[in-house]
């Protein structure tokens, strides 16, 4: 479903662009700027697009405004209760705040955060949380419904004071009340909306539940942008959100990785070795099939499609492309010759 176009930073949303991958910083802001760059870079090298901080306190805002100008990827500001804070950070160049209307406060303070944005031309997300919604709609008794209403109510703000780059996110720690509450509110309106099970929990069954809900969502061609919520590290949520995205089909660029789970007969350690190349293979934009096989039984045969493969038996390791063999080595230059074969695919 075609939304209109929101502009963040140098990354455009909706009217048709491709879905973003976002995350979040999951530490408190510091003065360690050259440090919190650097992961910013890694996380834009495997595959992120967005990144939002929270921030709590006017200290945290001067160390985000500090970010601002040399961040490789646009930043958002999460903005919780302080209206103020918003105000502080949209002084300082953010690309974009995140409000909640449970407990962001009166109409006013709203109003005063749109009017700002407007001035500076940042992007709004209404973030509607399942679990933190306006009192008289907590005990309301469709969760979904409810969420839908929380959003309409800021939708009904910013429309009257024209105001229209507004990005919605409505999210449930609840599946069905995610998809659902998406669902309705996509069939009324045009917004972008960024998709999410807030709270998924830690990395195996948060990519379980956010892998179903995202899924059914983005098959109706629902979502502009995701972050899959982990108890785990960053990271991690980059790389579960493009998987989902390369699984549904919206994103063709990027390693597609097939390495067997290892067994009794395994000889080689696909484990060690996928962990030692992860970070490089993530960071590739080259769209290849990468095999990583335990033994000889699953080796180039089983993988004869791959780009580039790698198997072994005992210390002997043999890489192959398209199932053929191209080298024989030991198992202590696997790394080096695989890389250098690697780099060589265009």
């Amino acid at each position: 479903m075609k939304t209109k176009s929101v502009k963040i930073g140098h990354v455009i949303i909706g009217g048709g662009f491709p879905v973003a991958v976002q995350t979040m910083w999951k530490k408190p802001l510091s003065k360690n700027t050259d440090e919190i760059l650097s992961e910013i870079k890694r996380l834009k090298n495997m595959g992120c697009d967005i990144l939002r901080f929270s921030v709590p306190d006017s200290t945290s805002s001067e160390y985000l405004g500090k970010l601002i100008p040399d961040s490789v990827i646009p930043l958002v500001a999460d903005i919780h209760f302080d209206y103020k804070l918003a105000l502080e950070c949209i002084g300082f160049g953010i690309q974009k705040v995140r409000i909640n209307p449970g407990n962001i406060g009166a109409l006013w303070k709203v109003e005063e955060i749109v009017r700002a944005a407007s001035d500076k031309n940042v992007p709004i997300r209404v973030g509607v949380n399942g679990g933190s919604l306006p009192r008289d709609l907590q005990n309301y008794g469709n969760r979904a419904d409810a969420m839908v209403l929380a959003a309409e109510r800021e939708l009904n703000v910013f429309e009257k004071l024209g105001f229209k780059d507004v990005v919605f996110s409505l999210k449930s720690s609840d599946i069905e009340s995610t998809v659902s509450a998406n669902s309705t509110f996509s069939e009324k309106y045009q917004y972008p909306l960024h998709l999410g099970v807030t709270e998924a929990g830690p990395l195996i069954p948060g990519i379980v539940k956010s892998t179903i809900a995202l899924t059914k969502l983005l098959a109706q061609g629902i979502g502009d942008t995701i972050r899959v919520s982990l108890s785990d590290e960053p990271v991690n949520e980059v790389i579960a959100g493009n998987e989902i995205l390369k699984a549904s089909g919206l994103k063709n660029d990027g390693v597609s990785i097939i390495s067997c789970p290892r067994c009794g007969r395994a000889s080689f350690d696909t484990h060690k070795f996928v962990k030692k190349l992860e970070p490089l293979l993530y960071s590739l934009k080259k769209n290849i099939s990468i095999a990583i096989m335990g033994c000889i039984v699953n080796g180039p045969g089983e993988a004869r499609d791959a780009d580039l493969g790698i198997t072994g038996s005992g210390d002997n390791v043999v890489i192959f492309r398209k199932g053929k063999i191209i080298h024989r080595i030991k198992a202590s230059e696997a790394v080096k010759i695989f890389t250098e074969e690697l780099e060589k695919i265009d």
